[in-house]
């Protein structure tokens, strides 16, 4: 298939080749350079002895008292971007973020485009830089209605800012014209009372009004098949859905919207429409979502759904594998950690499975592995909480590893932060089963003996915790005079609701004693174990098949292995295995039948992964080179690709520190040079005056001597003048002596190049930065309050520093 749009790949190929492409304020041209600098604005002023500084050139009505770093505007802009949009297509185009057009009512033309690229990011679900964007139109206009409406649009997840955005955009709509009062009160009405099917209901039909008033509005079309798909897919606050009843009519829609604008964003929706009921009828936007606007990860993300819905893994795997390189970009042009992003790490842990599907072991343990190095925050991105980086990485690292029986990897990975300690029971079984496997299956059995005692014990544990939660329910019946008849209930409640735990636990001993057995040469106790594990959904079905297989048992091998191949049509592993099964059963013909299938479908696997090692015998059985993997050419129907590497990098990476001197409490400069061969944690704080910024050199100052053994040192920077902060440093030790240096940066020079900088209010943001020996840039906290977990940066700092 030819591409619509061969500008919007040139488009992509330029910004990344020039730059990202910058925009000075109230200019129209957009010059491919470093970011212009605005006219230079007076910061809020920060009495040393106050804190709370006012904005000088605020109106009266606005002139509040606030705390430093947070909003003149409101709580709702604290949080979100604060430092300056840009446009990201060329010569005023935005095609790179979904070339979509809105007019509003406005009265600077760059408003205009600015707005039209946060639709398009809005399509793209990019809500962060969406958000960005509409704040840069109010920058621009700050009468401008529709700037408000988007704000609400880009915090859809968000309903209490979203309602603060929304009233302010009701406030505004004066100035608007009729058909955009339509737009803020449709969208403000959405957001009155409880998420109820009532209230979603009243939207569409608002939308559908807005439709029908104007039939040639492609945005509104758009944006109405969003939210029908969105009532069909979330859940309100009463945990209900508002189904799609008819997909085909939904469709109709897009119909009209991409017959208008063939490359509209709108593809997106389609697959999102069809990825659960026949993602085939999504295929034609699959090839063309990312290239719609190809600056925004996610739209690369999407068509990897119905790829991997059809099995088409190495398709799916290439989309999710853009994606990730082109969020890697973004974050290393613009300073943004990954889980800061939206989606970013859904998309690499899917990518990691569709890897895996494909046999690309080593990619796939190269990004688990990065996963896992990312930065950690405790907003967003911690071991604890599911849904991250940290946790994805580790589950699919986990999974991999064992899937493709990379026995030394796995050993060799205990006891590194790569497989952090674990904690509950359930946890130390998970890696006493992950440990057993891999020792029985490298032949050490006293190794493997060893686990299978640590999963004894934890059994024995779990069996004991489960007969005193029901001697307790006994005493707590009989304390309340309950019956003979409501005490046995209670207990055998108690012993029903522990019983999935310790099947869970009896099945990873089956599991264990069977390859004891089978590495004592014992075939027959071990096929009675495996046995014990045919319909438990825990344990590969594969797996399970070529442990039988190599019991002696082959009937019950291929049975399983069959299966295993049905449940997972296109993938590698089951193939691979089926073919081994049946060859060990002597089966020769119908061995070479399956690995005649599986050649083509490993034409990217790995030969030195044991599961693909093992066939290369076979393979020379059937007179087949020892590259016996077959060739992909790609298919027709998956549109025009940019070149991947074109796109970013596979990993992310840190990116280089921006160079800065200062002047200390002593008059003496002080730079980041000076700390060249060594890591320092860089604070820039908002004054004395911020009592939040005295808390947070306090809490730091308590653990320097933590950071100086750690190798790490520790600089605050001032906003304050270098007169006041002199004048500070006294009061400042008063309490606890600051022992790292205090600077001074009056001008914000520094806040700004580290985007410690609100550049839609003029003001310096609190930040905190650790950069390492080398002046690379690995971690930061930039907001409205002050970072001041100390011991979590101590412990993180160490961490990261300990990894490449």
């Amino acid at each position: 298939m030819s591409f619509p749009h061969r500008a919007v790949l040139a488009a992509l190929i330029l910004f990344y080749a020039s730059g990202r492409i910058c925009l000075a304020e109230g200019d129209a041209k957009n010059l491919p350079a470093a970011p212009v600098s605005e006219p230079k604005a007076e910061a809020p002023s920060v009495a040393p002895d106050s804190e709370t500084p006012t904005k000088p050139d605020a109106p009266a009505a606005e002139r509040a008292v606030v705390l430093p770093g947070h909003s003149i505007h409101g709580e709702a802009f604290d949080e979100g971007p604060r430092q300056r949009a840009y446009l990201m297509g060329t010569a005023g185009s935005t095609a790179a973020t979904g070339g979509v057009h809105f007019p509003i009512t406005t009265k600077d033309p760059l408003a205009q485009q600015f707005f039209d690229q946060g639709v398009g990011q809005l399509h793209g679900f990019w809500y962060f830089e969406a958000e960005r964007s509409f704040r840069q139109v109010l920058k621009l206009d700050a009468e401008c209605a529709m700037g408000y409406w988007g704000l609400a649009m880009a915090n859809i997840n968000t309903e209490k800012r979203a309602k603060s955005f929304v009233a302010k955009a009701v406030a505004k709509k004066a100035g608007a014209t009729a058909r955009e009062i339509a737009w803020i009160e449709a969208l403000a009405a959405s957001h009155e009372g409880k998420d109820t099917i009532e209230r979603r209901r009243k939207f569409i039909r608002d939308l559908e009004s807005l439709v029908q008033s104007d039939p040639n509005d492609v945005e509104a079309k758009a944006i109405l098949v969003f939210q029908i798909w969105k009532n069909g897919s979330w859940m309100t606050e009463s945990k209900k859905q508002l189904p799609i009843n008819s997909h085909q009519a939904v469709d109709a829609l897009l119909d009209q919207i991409l017959l208008a604008s063939p490359m509209h964003p709108a593809h997106h929706y389609r697959i999102h429409l069809w990825d659960e009921e026949k993602p085939s009828r999504a295929l034609v936007s699959a090839s063309l979502c990312g290239q719609t606007a190809p600056l925004i990860a996610h739209m690369w993300h999407m068509p990897g759904h119905t790829f991997s819905k059809l099995h088409r893994y190495a398709d799916a795997a290439w989309q999710q594998e853009a994606s990730a390189r082109v969020d890697h970009a973004h974050m290393i042009r613009d300073g943004v950690l990954p889980d800061q992003i939206h989606n970013y790490a859904h998309n690499n842990e899917w990518l990691i499975r569709d890897l895996a599907h494909v046999g690309r072991v080593r990619d796939a343990i190269d990004l688990a592995t990065n996963m896992i190095d990312l930065p950690r925050h405790p907003k967003y991105n911690t071991a604890e909480r599911s849904g991250n980086s940290a946790g994805y990485g580790l589950k699919r690292l986990v999974e991999v590893l064992a899937q493709y029986e990379c026995w030394p990897e796995i050993v060799a990975y205990h006891g590194t932060p790569y497989f952090e300690a674990p904690a509950t029971p359930d946890e130390k079984l998970k890696r006493a089963r992950l440990l057993g496997l891999a020792w029985f299956g490298q032949g050490n059995a006293a190794e493997g003996q060893k686990q299978l005692a640590v999963a004894d014990e934890l059994l024995k544990e779990k069996r004991a915790a489960r007969y005193k939660a029901a001697d307790e329910a006994e005493t707590k019946a009989r304390n309340e005079k309950k019956s003979e008849a409501d005490i046995a209930k209670a207990m055998a409640d108690v012993l029903a609701s522990h019983a999935a735990g310790v099947r869970t636990f009896e099945h990873t001993m089956a599991e264990l004693q069977g390859y004891a057995a089978l590495a004592a040469g014992k075939p027959e106790a071990a096929r009675a174990e495996f046995e014990k594990l045919k319909e438990i959904d825990a344990v590969r079905k594969d797996h399970l098949a070529r442990a039988f297989s190599l019991s002696g048992d082959h009937a019950q091998a291929e049975t399983l292995a069959r299966a295993a191949v049905e449940k997972g049509p296109g993938e590698v592993y089951p193939l691979a295995v089926l073919v081994e099964v049946l060859h060990r059963a002597g089966k020769k013909t119908e061995a070479q039948a399956e690995f005649s299938k599986l050649r083509p479908l490993a034409a990217y696997a790995d030969l030195d992964v044991a599961a693909i090692k093992r066939l290369a015998p076979i393979a020379a059985e059937f007179n087949w080179p020892a590259d016996w993997r077959g060739s992909r050419e790609p298919a027709a129907d998956v549109g025009q690709r940019p070149d991947l590497a074109s796109l970013g990098p596979f990993r992310w990476q840190p990116t280089p520190a921006t160079s800065w001197v200062v002047v200390g409490a002593d008059g003496k400069a002080v730079s980041l040079e000076q700390y060249r061969g060594k890591a320092v944690v860089t604070i820039f704080y908002l004054g004395s005056g911020c009592l939040h910024c005295v808390e947070q050199l306090h809490k730091f100052a308590a653990l320097e001597r933590d950071y100086r053994a750690a190798g790490i040192s520790i600089v605050a920077i001032s906003s304050e003048p270098l007169d006041s902060l002199s004048a500070s440093v006294a009061k400042l030790s008063a309490k606890e002596p600051i022992g790292f240096p205090l600077a001074a940066d009056p001008e914000l020079n520094v806040f700004k190049s580290y985007r410690a900088y609100d550049d839609f209010e003029n003001m310096p943001l609190h930040g905190t930065f650790l950069i390492d020996a080398e002046g690379m840039l690995r971690w930061h906290d930039i907001g409205p309050e002050p970072f001041s977990d100390a011991k979590f940066l101590l412990g993180e700092a160490k961490r990261l520093l300990g990894r490449p």
